[in-house]
């Protein structure tokens, strides 16, 4: 059985609150878990103690297990200093689309065009 630990969502529309919970990666994303192992609530100052709770050891105990963390779920255990910090570069992210590549080129030309 493929492990998770994720994030199950729940609260109303624009305001969202979510559970930390190990559950089959099989299952949807906030249907059946096994086990609740804390809460994040996004809408609270980042530097509040309350936005991420999470039961550190149980998060250890499914970590053995041969739980995976999604990506989010990793952050917040880097943080907790419970998994090491991985390096991570979207370099795709950073690089413009394609029409704002075409406006750069065509303002080089013009830009040129003035210079002669």
């Amino acid at each position: 059985m493929a492990m998770k630990i994720r994030l199950a969502r729940g609260g109303s529309k624009k305001r969202p609150h979510y559970a930390i919970v190990a559950s089959d990666s099989r299952m949807p994303r906030d249907g059946r878990f096994l086990e609740k192992l804390g809460t994040y609530n996004p809408l609270l100052a980042k530097d509040s103690e309350d936005r991420v709770k999470m039961n550190m050891e149980r998060v250890q105990y499914w970590l053995a297990q041969g739980a995976q963390p999604t990506d989010r779920v990793a952050r917040f255990l880097e943080a907790a200093g419970a998994m090491p910090k991985t390096e991570r570069a979207n370099m795709k992210k950073a690089e413009p689309g394609a029409k704002a590549k075409k406006r750069a080129e065509e303002k080089a030309a013009k830009a040129a065009k003035t210079e002669e």
